[in-house]
């Protein structure tokens, strides 16, 4: 029979809440199961059944039993108050939700709740806030947000930017207290301040040599504004992904830089034939002058020695006057005669002018050379120097010819 089905009275079978034998009428009694369990948990600590005396003993035994009770539940309650903060975070500890105290890394206690909460901050991972585009780390998939990346620029002009800001929380109470919301304030902060910046810089600017500085001055400006809020958080590192205009105009504007780019190689190329021409052009003029001043010198040490020479000639002809006319009219000749081809000889007393054509002479001589080689001999040889000779010996006759 199951035991919380009344047994006949022959039975003897009892319920384990102690009801008397025979048949139960009804439920069993709330106020006697509690007596029940109040008389077991004496028995546990030592009370016992009995006369008079029993029942005082009881009485102490179950003072004595809830004092241990209490203890016991208050040694765990304030157990509970130990808590550990890791290295990378801080503990804010708060008494009925207003802020206590800012615990570092380890082992500590606070008041067990509900007095004492502690809220724990991670201070040294740092977070990423994504302007313009969303990217999905699982996936690996990015998603536009024309909203945030459309932007006006000073000249008028839409560019479309990407912008991503990494940060972490420089101060915990700050942190929690401050900003309702850390990520919708970081966002719209970071949006106001890249619309700030782009809206004072060109397009040609921010797509191109300027993108270092948006970036710079985009941060510089952030954490003004997030320190103005006290929002606790310190903006690591600031950088634009991506910054060229939109779509619609994306074709035009391609041309635009592929002009600029053929701009810069022109003047690149312009460069360099300058680099290559004007080195020469400054060698060749440093040698125009060097030549210059060795023929100035040359020019200069020429006419002094000849204002030597004539002095000393000047000497020697206020000495033997004849003698250096002599000799002057026969170095002046020699030195006429020996570029010169054709001869003409006056001779004193007759008409006649005596023409010798040297030059064809000296080029009979040398068709003849040959041929009269066999014969043994001829009026003209065809040496090298054989023209020198020829002119030397006509000469000759020319001195003893004016001689006489």
């Amino acid at each position: 029979m199951a035991w919380n089905k009344p047994g006949n009275g022959n039975s003897g079978n009892r319920d384990p809440w102690g009801s008397g034998s025979g048949p139960q009428q009804g439920p069993p009694d709330l106020d006697e199961i509690v007596r029940n369990i109040q008389n077991r948990l004496r028995g546990l600590f030592g009370g016992g059944k009995g006369g008079g005396g029993g029942k005082v003993g009881i009485g102490k035994a179950g003072g004595i039993g809830v004092g241990v009770i209490i203890a016991i539940v208050a040694g765990l309650w304030l157990l509970s108050g130990f808590y550990i903060v890791k290295q990378a975070e801080r503990g804010v500890v708060l008494r009925f939700g207003k802020l206590q105290e800012v615990t570092e890394a380890g082992l500590h206690w606070r008041l067990p709740f509900p007095v004492d909460s502690v809220e724990k901050v991670d201070v040294q991972n740092v977070f990423q806030m994504e302007v313009g585009y969303r990217s999905d780390a699982r996936t690996g998939r990015v998603s536009q947000v024309p909203k945030e990346a459309l932007m006006l620029t000073e000249d008028e002009n839409i560019v479309d930017i990407e912008f991503a800001v990494q940060y972490r929380i420089s101060n915990a109470a700050d942190y929690l207290f401050n900003v309702k919301d850390p990520e919708i304030t970081i966002g719209q902060a970071t949006e106001s301040a890249i619309r700030e910046i782009v809206g004072k810089s060109t397009l040609d600017f921010v797509i191109t040599e300027g993108r270092a500085d948006v970036a710079n001055n985009t941060q510089a400006v952030l954490q003004k504004i997030l320190d103005r809020y006290k929002t606790g958080i310190f903006i690591t590192t600031a950088k634009m992904q991506k910054a060229q205009p939109p779509e619609q105009v994306k074709a035009a504007f391609d041309d635009a830089v592929k002009a600029r780019e053929d701009e810069q190689r022109f003047k690149n190329e312009a460069q360099a034939y300058a680099n290559d021409i004007l080195p020469r052009a400054r060698g060749k003029a440093a040698r125009l002058v060097q030549e210059g001043e060795g023929y100035k010198v040359s020019v200069i040490a020429r006419a002094e020695g000849d204002a030597r020479r004539f002095t000393q000639i000047a000497t020697e002809f206020a000495k033997a006057p004849e003698v250096t006319r002599e000799r002057l009219y026969l170095e002046t000749m020699e030195d006429v005669l020996s570029n010169s081809t054709k001869v003409f000889i006056d001779q004193k007393g007759g008409n006649n002018i005596l023409y010798l054509p040297l030059d064809k002479i000296v080029t009979q001589g040398a068709r003849a050379g040959p041929e009269s080689g066999s014969q043994g001999g001829t009026a003209v040889e065809t040496g090298g120097a054989q023209p020198d000779i020829d002119r030397g010996r006509t000469r000759t006759d020319l001195r003893r010819r004016g001689g006489q």
